[in-house]
């Protein structure tokens, strides 16, 4: 099968909403019914972003609760770091690592009243297709 519906799922790990302090995401299983996703994307969009910094930090887990920051070799671009001028952007990163889990994770300072943004996890190339769309 050939078609992205098929072969991709994306799924949800942070959701848009306005935030004024740290958060985390939640946890994104790779493995997804079974498909086991050999690549992944991490794709973090804005709207408006009032005031404060708001730094993406990519999280990897074998377990769904012990995170760590993903090293920088196993990333494809930059997590940003974003900023009053960040409104409406999209930004993504690859991920190159074999965790099992994946989450984004903000560390916000500086904020009053904050910015709105989430976060989604784009699974593709599975093991096992076709997948099973949630």
């Amino acid at each position: 099968m050939r078609d992205a519906y098929a072969n991709v799922s994306v799924r949800e790990t942070l959701a848009i909403a306005t935030r004024t302090a740290s958060t985390n995401g939640t946890g994104v299983d790779r493995v997804g019914g079974g498909a086991m996703y050999q690549d992944a994307a991490i794709i973090v969009h804005t709207g408006t972003i009032t005031d404060g910094t708001h730094a993406v930090d990519v999280q990897e887990s074998d377990d769904n609760s012990a995170w760590s920051s993903v090293a920088a070799a196993e990333l494809q671009g930059a997590e940003p770091s974003i900023g009053a001028p960040d409104d409406n952007k999209l930004y993504v990163i690859g991920y190159k690592g074999s965790k099992r889990y994946l989450r984004v994770a903000i560390t916000a300072s500086g904020t009053t009243t904050g910015g709105v943004y989430g976060a989604t996890v784009l699974l593709a190339n599975p093991r096992n297709a076709p997948v099973v769309q949630p």
